[in-house]
C-alpha cells in the first residue's frame, strides 16, 4: 500500500471513530509505529487531527472545541496525573473556580476527599459530577449553553464571575507559547477565563505536554499572569528556564525529571 493510500484510510477511520491508536494502526498496516506517527504528523499539519499520547483524535483541538465526550476520553492518563498534582494544592475550605475543560473535571473528581469546598464553575458536567458532595457549596455561573462542550458562556457568565473573589482558579487552555502567551479557540471561552483569573488570588494553569509551543485563535493572557503551571511531563530546558526567569512555578511528576 502506498503511503498516501494509508494516510487516507487513517483519515477515514478518524472521521468514523473520532480517535485512533498508533499501536493498533502499526499492527493493521504492518509498519513501524514511527511510520504511523509520521502519517499522523501530516494529518495534524493539514488540520484534520490532533496528536495525543499514543494516537490522535479527529479535528484540530487548538482551533476548535471538540465535544465533551471525545475530550473526556482523550489523554486520560495525563489528566489523572495532573489532577493528582492539583489536588495536593487545594486545602479544606478553599473557594475555587474551575473552568469547563475536561482536565478540570478530572481535578474535581480528585478533590472529593476534601472538606467544605466552594466551587464556582461554568461547566454543566462538573456541576452534575459534584452535585452529591455533602458540605460543599456548588455554584453555576449561568449563561448561554454551548452544547458541544456543555459550557456556559456569554456576558451573564462573566458578570456572575466578577461578583466573587476566590482563593484559586484552576483552568486549562488550548496552547501556550512564550511569545503568544496563553491561547484558546473561542473568544467566549477566553473572556470567561480572563474573568476567572481576575477573581482569584492564585492562578493555576493545567495542561498536558502536547499543548506546549502551541498557539490557538484567541489570547487569554500573557504567561506572566499565572502563578503555577501543572503538567504531566517534564517540560524542555528552555521552558524550565523561562518559568524560572518569570517567577512561574512549574509542577510535574518528580519521576519524570527534576521538579521546579
Amino acid at each position: 500500500m502506498l503511503a498516501i493510500e494509508r494516510k487516507n484510510e487513517i483519515l477515514n477511520k478518524l472521521r468514523a471513530e473520532q480517535r485512533v491508536l498508533v499501536s493498533e494502526l502499526a499492527i493493521h498496516y504492518n509498519v513501524t509505529e514511527e511510520t504511523i506517527r509520521r502519517d499522523l504528523d501530516k494529518l495534524e499539519k493539514d488540520g484534520y487531527a490532533t496528536k495525543t499520547y499514543g494516537g490522535a483524535i479527529w479535528g484540530n483541538s487548538t482551533k476548535t472545541d471538540l465535544s465533551y465526550t471525545i475530550r473526556n476520553k482523550t489523554n486520560v492518563d495525563a489528566k489523572n496525573t495532573i489532577a493528582n498534582l492539583v489536588a495536593d494544592m487545594v486545602e479544606d475550605g478553599d473557594h475555587l473556580m474551575l473552568d469547563d475543560s475536561s482536565t478540570s473535571l478530572y481535578v474535581a473528581k480528585k478533590l472529593k476527599e476534601k472538606k467544605d469546598l466552594t466551587v464556582i464553575t461554568n461547566s454543566v458536567e462538573l456541576v452534575v459530577e459534584l452535585s452529591n458532595m455533602e458540605g460543599w457549596t456548588i455554584m453555576s455561573t449561568g449563561g448561554r449553553l454551548k452544547p458541544e462542550s456543555l459550557a456556559l458562556i456569554g456576558s451573564q457568565t462573566q458578570e456572575m464571575i466578577r461578583s466573587y473573589h476566590v482563593d484559586k482558579v484552576i483552568m486549562s487552555c488550548k496552547g501556550i507559547d512564550r511569545t503568544a502567551g496563553i491561547t484558546d479557540s473561542s473568544e467566549f471561552h477566553s473572556l470567561t477565563k480572563q474573568a476567572m483569573m481576575r477573581a482569584a488570588k492564585k492562578r493555576i494553569l493545567i495542561l498536558d505536554g502536547t499543548k506546549f509551543d502551541k498557539i490557538s485563535f484567541v489570547e487569554i493572557s500573557p504567561l506572566s499572569s499565572v502563578d503555577v503551571i501543572v503538567t504531566n511531563v517534564c517540560p524542555s530546558q528552555d521552558w524550565l528556564r523561562y518559568f524560572e526567569e518569570n517567577g512561574i512555578v512549574c509542577v510535574y511528576p518528580k519521576e519524570k525529571g527534576r521538579q521546579v
